[in-house]
């Protein structure tokens, strides 16, 4: 399984940017895809996620209602609409596949075992 994420770039404080994440191979029904971000001198942080089998999803306290995660499921293309961007949510962004998982870890970082190499969002104020 690959993943590629693209979309990210820089934007003023307020704009809108929609990520991109192209995942190659099988994605489980059993499993969930995941957006991830970590900011220069931070730990990775869970964004959003969704299951795959029902698609049912997942969010941060501090993207609720900012952010929403989609999918082209033929096509194996997960979307992260990120609206009204903060300085605070300037990071490099990661997707990420996880192949079983349920609601209890889903925001765990460490099960996922596919990640892409990130795309850099940049939020200036």
């Amino acid at each position: 399984v690959q993943v590629v994420e693209s979309g990210g770039g820089l934007v003023q404080a307020g704009d809108s940017l929609r990520l991109s994440c192209e995942v190659s191979g099988r994605i489980f029904n059993s499993g969930a895809v995941g957006w991830f971000r970590q900011a220069p001198g931070k730990e990775r942080e869970f964004v959003a996620a969704m299951m795959w089998s029902d698609r049912s999803t997942y969010y941060a306290d501090s993207v609720q209602g900012r952010f929403s995660i989609s999918r082209d499921k033929p096509n194996n293309i997960v979307y992260l609409q990120m609206n009204s961007l903060k300085p605070e949510d300037t990071a490099v962004y990661y997707c990420a596949v996880d192949d079983w998982t349920e609601n209890d870890r889903i925001s765990a970082p460490q099960w996922y075992g596919n990640w892409g190499q990130g795309t850099q969002v940049t939020v200036a104020s």
